[in-house]
């Protein structure tokens, strides 16, 4: 089968960028023959599969003068927001990704397109080739900016609809679809995520039985979104020995001031704290493998990556009760060691209540307190998660 894969930003920087090339790396041992459209600029080191032919959309070009645009709002590079999108901005959006779609569908002649993200670029692949078998993979931020912001809002509602098949990864999130596009139970398939067992799995002992130093690690957006805030501010509530607990912050930075707030945080907290910046999936595997205990106090994700991968290398996870990650996890990983912590309130999607922030934070403190204490190192069988799995499900 001829498949041509399509996300309007990076791939391989972000979730979605990760589920999106790991899907085309499965596909291919499959024999597929693949292409890839993706956002970008001439600066980037695009990684795909040998034989997968990229076909780029540049970014801080003549053509689109501007950041590539981010699903999130606070993406790990330099990004431009789809809020501030305006209607020229959008007018040479929509001529730049269309002009290379165009080339791709002449050359490839796919027999089927991905879409990552339900959202603008999604909608404008549906409506150009309505003859096509077009699939769409919802990644929760498109969900997010459908409820935050009116961009397009009335476009996309119109051809997400008449998509072929929707991905969703959890039920909570094929219910928040169904509700948002009005569409079929039948039409949206519940896919969940895989991971990549050839780099994330246990390897050794845990650093901590020789120097008896236990280690936390968090990864991802260093955004108050993803709670790290809220993480530094609960360590300080632990009454543990400080030369005895180290902390590892890997990912990039939402934005450059709340960036430098958290840096703050992190020099006045009372544990050392590591910042490993951007890191590759190898380098990643390294940190969960000298890592105890994973931590991820996120507001507001769809089904994070992070927290297979952990678990995949023996980590104890500690995480926010994110709506419909826990059942997910509970049924395709049943017995996990995973503590979870109740949420705050939110205002829209993912801002918290600021005044339920410190009971959020003391809530979170003795979630990471019951993790250290913990003597029995249960590892989690996460085998039956596989990005080979979601590649058979696609084509099925």
């Amino acid at each position: 089968m001829k498949i041509l894969s399509i996300t309007a930003q990076k791939p391989s920087s972000t979730g979605s960028g990760v589920y999106l090339t790991e899907v085309v790396k499965a596909l291919k041992e499959q024999g597929h023959v693949q292409a890839v459209m993706a956002g970008v600029t001439r600066e980037d080191n695009v990684e795909l599969p040998e034989g997968v032919t990229l076909y780029p959309v540049y970014f801080e070009s003549e053509e689109l003068p501007y950041p590539v645009v981010g699903m999130s709002d606070e993406m790990p590079y330099k990004s431009t927001r789809y809020m501030d999108m305006t209607e020229e901005m959008t007018k040479q959006f929509k001529t730049a990704f269309l002009k290379v779609l165009d080339q791709a569908v002449e050359k490839e002649d796919p027999d089927l397109i991905l879409c990552h993200h339900l959202y603008y670029l999604t909608a404008l692949v549906r409506e150009r080739y309505p003859e096509k078998k077009v699939y769409g993979f919802c990644h929760n931020t498109d969900l997010r900016q459908m409820e935050n912001t009116a961009f397009q809002r009335e476009f996309i509602r119109s051809q997400i609809p008449a998509l072929d098949r929707i991905f969703a990864l959890q039920k909570m999130q094929k219910d928040v679809i169904q509700k948002t596009y009005q569409i079929s139970d039948e039409h949206i398939q519940i896919i969940g995520t895989g991971y990549n067992s050839h780099i994330f799995y246990r390897e050794g002992e845990k650093a901590s039985r020789c120097d008896q130093i236990k280690r936390m690690i968090f990864a991802g957006k260093i955004t108050q979104k993803k709670g790290v805030k809220s993480f530094l501010r609960a360590l300080n509530l632990l009454d543990y020995d400080k030369e005895h607990l180290k902390i590892t912050l890997a990912g990039g930075a939402g934005n450059e001031k709340e960036y430098r707030e958290i840096v703050e945080l992190a020099e006045q907290c009372r544990y050392k704290v590591e910042f490993a910046g951007c890191v590759s999936q190898i380098r990643l595997a390294q940190l969960y493998n000298e890592s105890d205990i994973f931590v991820l106090p996120s507001m507001f994700e769809g089904l994070p990556l992070t927290v297979i991968e952990s678990l995949a290398c023996a980590d104890r996870v500690v995480m926010t009760e994110l709506p419909g990650v826990k059942e997910w996890l509970d049924e395709t990983v049943p017995g996990a060691d995973i503590r979870y912590v109740k949420l705050p309130r939110m205002r829209g999607a993912d801002e918290p209540v600021e005044e339920d922030l410190p009971a959020f934070e003391e809530r979170l403190a003795k979630a990471l307190c019951e993790a250290l204490e913990e003597k029995i190192q249960s590892i989690s069988d996460v085998n039956n998660i596989s990005w080979e799995r979601i590649a058979e499900e696609v084509i099925r």
